[in-house]
Parts: structure tokens; sequence; C-alpha cells
């Protein structure tokens, strides 16, 4: 359910969202967002108000975090995880080319320069597999699914925007909650809907410069989300490790008796 503040991008409530055995998750302890750097006072207290929260779960990277850092919330325990590999941080950081939402011009114009570049392309292409297959990552997302296990309130989690990093979490969230192929790809693909005007406008510019499609993909992946690459990502783990219920339980570590825990906690 998409969530309205002040200065929080890309919020939503996972409430709702429906499992394979008929049940639903819990309204108000599962949130999903950008980062909280331009959080309004009355975005703070929203969260406070409505949604209880006891943890916040920040996927960033040091450098975006020192950058942009999240709004305090007395109370409320923050964990930071970056779940961007190295490989990914350094090839994005020579490229000069990161997932942040363009808020100017300039900015603007060096995503849509970058577009038309086959090694960014390729950049954006990888982004999924290689945080998938990625170790540490594998064993941040299943830090995160203990912080979601122990939380004594509502639980928000973030990256940049709220689309990529977090929407991986949020995945792997709802399958270890068993929520369908279906539901996973649908809530991953709301952050198209939510970025549609830059998208809109950004490939404007790159069909006015001749772009390929390549390119205008690039755009699609890198201002808002690419629905197929995420499903390549999803078919991926089908390949390479057998299936999502499996990457949970081997890769990241869930045990069946935290899973049924989890479950037991959001689920009605």
């Amino acid at each position: 359910m998409p969530l309205l503040f002040d200065a929080i991008e890309n919020a939503r409530d996972l409430g709702g969202l429906k499992t394979r055995d008929g049940r639903t998750v819990r309204h108000g302890l599962l949130l999903r967002c950008g980062n909280l750097s331009r959080a309004t006072d009355a975005d703070i207290e929203k969260l406070r108000r409505d949604f209880r929260l006891s943890d916040i779960v920040d996927f960033r990277f040091d450098a975006e975090a020192a950058k942009d850092p999240d709004r305090e919330i007395p109370g409320v325990r923050r964990t930071q995880l970056s779940t961007l590999s190295q490989k990914l941080i350094d090839g994005f950081s020579q490229g000069r080319v990161d997932g942040e939402q363009p808020t100017n011009e300039e900015f603007a114009a060096s995503l849509v320069h970058h577009a038309q570049d086959p090694r960014a392309q390729e950049l954006a292409r990888q982004l999924y597999p290689v945080i998938i297959m990625d170790p540490r990552s594998q064993r941040y997302y299943g830090e995160f699914l203990r912080v979601v296990l122990a939380a004594k309130g509502g639980v928000l989690w973030h990256c940049s925007q709220g689309k990529d990093r977090a929407g991986l979490g949020a995945a792997f969230l709802l399958g270890a909650l068993g929520a369908d192929r279906k539901t996973i790809v649908d809530d991953f693909d709301k952050s198209t809907a939510y970025f549609a005007s830059p998208i809109a406008m950004l490939s404007a510019k790159v069909r006015e410069m001749g772009g390929t499609q390549a390119a205008l993909d690039f755009i699609q992946a890198m201002v808002g989300v690419s629905k197929k690459n995420f499903e390549r990502g999803l078919d991926l783990i089908d390949e390479k490790y057998r299936s999502l219920d499996d990457y949970i339980a081997n890769q990241l570590g869930l045990t069946p008796e935290e899973r049924q825990r989890l479950r037991d906690k959001y689920l009605q």
C-alpha cells in the first residue's frame, strides 16, 4: 500500500499482500522506502505515531550514508547493511553512474549521456545478478531477515531511492513469508509507477538523441526499476539455487523454525 510523506520517497507498506496459504501481511509493520535524509518533522512523527518503529535497516554503502545521513529517530535502532557488492560499487564509481533519482538538469544530462554507453548498460543489467550471487550481500540480506524477526515494533528498510536494494530486501522477505512470484514481482515493479514522470522525461531525451532500446532500458533501470531484469534475477535464483525457497534457506541462512516464527509474527 503506498504511503504519503512530505519528503520520504517511494514509501509503501507490505501490509495487505497475500501469501500462498491464503494469509495476509499485517498492516503497519513492514515498510520500504527511500532514504530518510530529507524527512520532515511531520514525517518522523508519522513514523513514530502510526508505525511504532523499532528498527531501521539501511542498505546503502558508507559513502552514500555519509553524504545523505538519515534523520535520527529517538529510540529506534538503526542497522546498516551494504548489500551492494564492492564489484558494483567500483564499477558504478568508475563509470560515474549511480542510481539516484535525478534532481537537477546536470544530473539528468549525465544519465542521458551514460545511457548511450554499452559499459554502463551492462552494469545496469548486472545489478541484480551480482547482488544475488555475492556472498556478502547474501549474508547481509540474511541479517536483514533476522532483524525483521527480532524487531519489537515496526521495521523500515531503505536504500537510496527505495527501489533496487530495498526492493530485493522486500522480495526476499515476501518469499520468506510465502508470497508467490506474481505478488513479489508486482510489489517490486510499483517503483516504476512512482518514478514514471522522470522515466518518461529522460526517455524522451534519449529518443531525441537517437538512442537505442538498450539506452532506453538503461534509463528504465537506473531511474526506476527494470521488471525484466528483476525477473531474470528470479530466474537465475531458480537455475542456480533451485528455487527462491532454497535460496532463502541456504544462501540467506533462514532456518525453517525462523521462517515459521516470521510467518506467525507478520501474517494474519
